[in-house]
């Protein structure tokens, strides 16, 4: 179920990473870079922290995959459909924060950690990748400006860890975790301001 979940993630984080690699004019380097970064940034960290073999640096997939949204990106000029509505970005974000939430929970409950080890494991599996890429374009990071964004990681985290990981309790967790992001999007649900 973990590389599954890294795996779903891989792919939606690649596609939010392309786009944002567009949006922001970045050159086929940078847009090359946002898309790793995001799709993989998180995972590398959170392997770093559980004192594990990296995923996206011992298993061949990973990479491939971003490589792979990447020339399907350009081919089928994706950010393009997401110009008007920013369906494509919103959808696949919700579905990378979720699954990269749920892994890096699994990754942590896995490893023994406590609720605060599982959750920030989950927190940094999920929105690490994007600060990298925000930071790198210079850019205040998503999670610190987004409507609800991390909190809906932080749940995710405290969810498994005390329900466990069984099928059907990912399965849940990611649809739930989808819905809750993208009813967060559209209603503009926020954090009290400091």
């Amino acid at each position: 179920m973990l590389e599954i979940a890294d795996i779903i993630g891989i792919i939606a984080f690649s596609i939010s990473g392309f786009i944002i690699g567009v949006r922001e004019r970045l050159d086929l380097l940078g847009g090359i870079l946002s898309a790793f970064l995001t799709a993989l940034g998180g995972g590398i960290i959170r392997d770093v922290l559980a004192d594990r073999t990296i995923f996206a640096f011992s298993n061949f997939l990973a990479g491939t995959l971003v490589l792979i949204v990447l020339v399907l990106g350009f081919y089928f000029k994706l950010h393009k459909f997401d110009v008007e509505n920013k369906t494509i970005f919103v959808l696949s974000d919700a579905i990378g924060l979720s699954s990269f939430s749920i892994s890096g929970a699994i990754v942590g409950i896995n490893a023994g950690f406590n609720i605060y080890g599982v959750v920030f494991l989950a927190l940094i599996t999920a929105v690490g990748g994007g600060m990298l890429r925000d930071m790198l374009i210079n850019k205040i990071p998503f999670i610190l400006r987004e409507k609800f964004y991390a909190t809906i990681s932080i749940l995710i985290g405290v969810f498994l860890y005390i329900f466990g990981t069984n099928v059907e309790i990912l399965i849940l967790t990611l649809i739930m975790g989808v819905i809750i992001r993208l009813i967060a999007y559209k209603k503009n649900w926020q954090l009290p301001k400091i």
